[in-house]
């Protein structure tokens, strides 16, 4: 009953501005609430508004093959909003199993972005391997930077994450 009176009309000028006003106050929560979730959605960097992990590669095969692999549409699977895909059932496995052994840190935002304290995309083919861990750079210039003190940004990095999201 409560929401059918909101949702019609008032018999009266006050009556309809009172329900105007909560229909406003309930809007707001509802744009609220759809930022919240987006935000959440974003711990995950994705291009272009997909919800693609990684651009498409597997995340495994960084492990598993050394090198970065594309996964297939048919082998996905979904983690923290985003959609993850696999060169084969065996790496799905893996994933599925324990997806923070071979999820990139900082959801894949450039780990030296993250060091200095702002969220930019990460380049699934600017990777490295710190003990056991995948982290990407923007790109192969910034990777560089990165590589010339590891430990120290890797350090800033995780003191800055996940704040840094809200620097986006």
């Amino acid at each position: 009953n409560l929401l059918k009176s909101l949702l019609s009309k008032g018999s009266d000028p006050e009556e309809e501005a009172a329900l105007r006003g909560t229909r406003t106050t309930i809007a707001v929560v509802i744009m609220s609430l759809a930022m919240a979730m987006t935000a959440l959605a974003q711990e995950i960097y994705t291009r272009g508004g997909s919800n693609l992990a990684l651009e498409g590669m597997d995340a495994v095969s960084y492990f598993v093959s050394g090198k970065p692999v594309k996964g297939r549409k048919d082998l996905a699977s979904p983690y923290k909003g985003a959609v993850w895909r696999f060169s084969s059932a065996g790496n799905k496995a893996a994933f599925d199993k324990n997806p923070q052994k071979f999820a990139p840190q900082y959801g894949g935002h450039c780990a030296y972005g993250t060091a200095q304290g702002y969220a930019v995309r990460g380049d699934p083919r600017a990777w490295r391997i710190v003990n056991g861990k995948l982290y990407l750079n923007y790109n192969r210039a910034v990777q560089n930077k990165w590589h010339r003190d590891i430990s120290s940004y890797i350090a800033e990095g995780n003191r800055n994450w996940p704040a840094v999201l809200k620097t986006k």
